[in-house]
């Protein structure tokens, strides 16, 4: 059996502690995932955008994608790379969440760009 095709097996019948321990431990979930750190800390972020979760989600997903060298731009590049796949409604509304978690307040901005 292929490393591929184990994973999918203990995902699909949800084993328990191969589950608990990619939801409690951040390099078992890191190193099972195959992807380079940066690429999977973009990819929590666009999950976020996909679950329509709250603002202080994003917070934590932020910080880990920064601190593997993921530029603002590329964290913002979720967003667009996201679009066709979640639709516009989640990228509209994941915008002024991800950008309060990256210290832009796109509300203050727009209420800025509105009044010139």
């Amino acid at each position: 059996m292929e490393h591929h095709e184990g994973i999918l097996c203990r995902l699909s019948i949800r084993d328990h502690s191969y589950v608990d321990s990619l939801l409690t431990d951040h390099a078992a979930n890191l190193s099972a995932s195959q992807l380079d750190a940066k690429t999977h800390a973009l990819v929590q972020v666009a999950a976020l955008v996909a679950s329509d979760a709250a603002p202080p989600s994003y917070l934590e997903a932020i910080d880990w994608a920064r601190s593997y060298d993921a530029s603002d731009d590329e964290i913002v590049g979720v967003l667009i790379a996201s679009l066709p796949a979640v639709g516009v409604t989640r990228v509209v509304a994941a915008a002024p969440k991800l950008g309060l978690a990256l210290g832009y307040d796109v509300s203050d901005a727009l209420e800025t760009w509105g009044a010139g």
